[in-house]
């Protein structure tokens, strides 16, 4: 009996320690599968403009159609030359380099955001609608509508036949459904898709990766109209969708859980984004406080970022291809003066800027389409073009301007110099409005306005000058010098136009010798750089951002072209 009580005693006690374990590990299971957040705070203050494809001209709204899309094919983000597929699984060129065609893939359907979870979108028949052919047809042409009224509309007219007919025109009706059945872009059938172009260029392929040329969902924007992209109603089809959408306060992604996982973009294995809009100063406070997981780092605080044994682990510093860059309007006094442009040009020191302002190991810039792109020059082969720090110069071409004006310093109009509201963007108009000053003895007033809203003041009546940086739609001086100051670029804001300009970029487009395709785009940063001075390249931009090291992040060269499908966390 005593053997028979141990014996049950101890498998009691074993039962005992099962029923504890049990729900022990049941905890750990839970927070095994709890869901991976992130809080990318590198966004800026102010709501985006558009989660429309169709209308995406800025980077902040370009990150999010990058991640709930999918162009056809693009780049990897390292080294976007690298064309990778895309919704295509493969791409084929006709001899004569007019025509491709693209073979899609079939296993990526529509989904959307039900309230509470990611959905299929399924058809009349309770079947998944996948992406196909003809909804890239319906997206590129879209954006090709002039009732879209899409800015970046002109990369694309010059590029696909009959385009700039669609595009440019005043039909209505039955009328202007023709001149959309003649845009080359047809879906063959449902899984091949055929463009045709104007002329071979090199950088086609390129063009056909940016947002703007994604697929689009007919029947969603024919209901909705532009309350479309409203998370409760818009339908993507990308690694992630839009869960939410707090208009000037946030954004939050969450996976979608049926992307496949394709060639270079695997299954999300972050579960949600948060992507709140905050001025640098107040991303960088959630950053150091534990509530973000990326931060911008500001201007002001680098030096101490630097010198943190912590921090300054956290600080990445790496490759970008933009330029940042001021504009004048040339159609507004004093700037309708080119001696007066140039002047304002010579008198910024772009090093000291760098080195006492930015501190971010930027480079810079001599002209607009940065070094390394393909069809750029490069300062080794060309070291006297475009214009640099020259305070005699900056005061000998302010003379000339004055004597050409017929007046006196003293009685130049007042001169403003617009930006989009950011910290650092007012503490490098501080400096070089000081170096106008020093140099010139001119007074310069800044004035700031939320991003958004600056973006329609350009549109509408741009500033005498304004502030604007452009980073790569795709690797080519192409997307540089005539997608944006092409006489009829809708990104022109200068007001400028020079025949002699837009003959060179379009004799660089059609280029097949990379060395004449140089020397045709030398020329013509020359003119809009230094005969016409239409605007003033201060440097060629760097990624500057702060990670906490649990995050695992992949290093990409264009702003916006973050691919959080990639990222991991690991906490």
């Amino acid at each position: 009996m005593l053997h028979k009580n141990r014996r049950l005693n101890r498998v009691l006690v074993f039962a005992l320690l099962v029923m504890l374990l049990v729900p022990m590990l049941g905890q750990n299971n839970v927070r095994a599968a709890e869901p991976k957040k992130m809080v990318y705070a590198n966004m800026r203050s102010g709501d985006i403009p558009t989660a429309d494809p169709a209308k995406v001209t800025d980077t902040a709204s370009a990150l999010v159609v990058n991640n709930t899309g999918f162009p056809l094919i693009r780049g990897l983000e390292d080294d976007l030359i690298k064309i990778q597929p895309g919704m295509a699984t493969k791409w084929t060129s006709s001899s004569d380099g007019l025509t491709l065609t693209f073979t899609l893939r079939k296993n990526v359907p529509w989904v959307m955001w039900d309230g509470k979870q990611v959905v299929e979108v399924k058809d009349a028949n309770g079947k998944p609608m996948m992406v196909n052919a003809h909804d890239f047809e319906y997206g590129i042409k879209r954006t090709l509508d002039p009732r879209t009224a899409s800015e970046y509309a002109y990369v694309f007219t010059t590029l696909i036949k009959g385009a700039e007919e669609f595009n440019g025109s005043k039909e209505t009706g039955a009328a202007l459904d023709k001149l959309a059945d003649a845009v080359g872009v047809k879906a063959k059938d449902d899984w091949t898709l055929e463009i045709t172009l104007t002329h071979p260029y090199v950088f086609a392929l390129g063009i056909l990766t940016l947002p703007n040329a994604q697929a689009q969902p007919k029947a969603t924007i024919e209901k909705f109209g532009d309350k479309w992209t409203e998370p409760e109603n818009r339908v993507s089809y990308g690694p992630y969708v839009i869960s939410a959408w707090k208009h000037d306060e946030s954004m939050t992604l969450v996976k979608n859980p049926f992307w496949p996982g394709i060639e270079n973009s695997p299954k999300p294995k972050i579960d949600e984004i948060e992507l709140p809009f905050l001025d640098e100063s107040a991303s960088f406070n959630s950053y150091e406080a534990g509530t973000a997981d990326v931060s911008a780092a500001p201007l002001p605080e680098l030096d101490r970022i630097k010198s943190d044994p912590q921090l300054s682990k956290e600080l990445y510093i790496g490759p970008n291809f933009g330029t940042y860059y001021y504009g004048f309007n040339v159609t507004k006094p004093p700037f309708d003066n080119v001696h007066m442009r140039r002047a304002f040009s010579y008198a910024v020191d772009r090093q000291s800027l760098i080195d006492n302002v930015i501190k971010g190991g930027q480079e810079p810039a001599r002209w607009m389409s940065r070094p390394g792109l393909a069809g750029a020059p490069t300062l080794k082969e060309y070291p006297k073009l475009g214009i640099s720090y020259d305070p005699e110069m900056a005061k000998k071409e302010f003379q000339a301007a004055l004597d050409e004006m017929k007046t006196t310093a003293d009685k130049l109009p007042p001169i403003t110099l617009a930006m989009n509201q950011t910290e650092a963007h007012v503490k490098i108009g501080q400096a070089i409005q000081q170096m106008w000053q020093d140099t010139l003895g001119v007074k310069v007033e800044l004035t700031t306005q939320e991003w958004k809203v600056y973006l329609g003041t350009l549109q509408t009546d741009s500033p005498q000058v304004w502030r604007l940086g452009w980073n790569l739609d795709y690797p080519d001086a192409n997307n540089f010098l005539k997608d944006v100051f092409y006489s009829t670029s809708s990104q022109n804001y200068t007001k400028w136009k020079n025949a002699d300009f837009d003959k060179l970029v379009d004799q660089a487009a059609v280029e097949k010798d990379p060395a004449k395709r140089v020397k045709l785009y030398a020329q013509a940063e020359d003119i809009l750089i230094v005969k016409d001075a239409v605007i003033i390249p201060i440097y060629w931009y760097t990624n500057v951002i702060m990670y906490k090291p649990y995050v695992k992040f992949t290093k990409n060269v264009s702003t916006g072209d973050e691919r959080f499908e990639k990222w991991d966390i690991t906490k």
